[in-house]
């Protein structure tokens, strides 16, 4: 499976640990940036790396900035992206199963290494439900 991940400089030492875990766990990994902890601007490596994921380049991606507000928002704007900001397995489940959410979003100031991990494994590990009212749904959604 091949996975786009990006951060801003809020988020770039929580995206440097999810990306060891997930070349560790034999993930193909496409890191967009940012590179250090100097100051940037999220839409600069949060909209290249959710294109990827539109563009069908990966499967899946992953957003990281402080609080994942901002990233959350460029992602979306993309057409066929559904980005969900989860900080809890709950959610990450559930955007996966209702939503067949595509990339996912995580604040590096607001959850840590151990919570971050449990939700990207069940973010990665979630199945869409296939069930025919979430499917409706998210054909309106990309209908906008």
């Amino acid at each position: 499976m091949k996975i786009s991940i990006a951060s801003d400089h809020g988020g770039y030492k929580l995206k440097e640990f999810v990306k060891a875990k997930l070349i560790k766990e034999g993930y193909e990994v496409k890191d967009f940036g940012t590179n250090s902890l100097d100051s940037c601007d999220y839409p600069d490596f949060g909209r290249p790396a959710a294109q990827a994921v539109a563009d069908k380049e990966v499967d899946f991606g992953i957003l990281i900035c402080t609080t994942g507000l901002g990233m959350s928002m460029v992602a979306n704007k993309i057409k066929g992206i559904r980005a969900s900001l989860c900080s809890d397995t709950v959610s990450a489940s559930l955007t996966r199963q209702h939503n067949n959410a595509n990339v996912l979003v995580m604040g590096a100031g607001i959850i840590g290494e151990n919570l971050a991990e449990s939700i990207v494994d069940t973010f990665l590990k979630t199945e869409f439900s296939n069930n025919e009212r979430h499917q409706r749904r998210i054909d309106k959604i990309e209908e906008l």
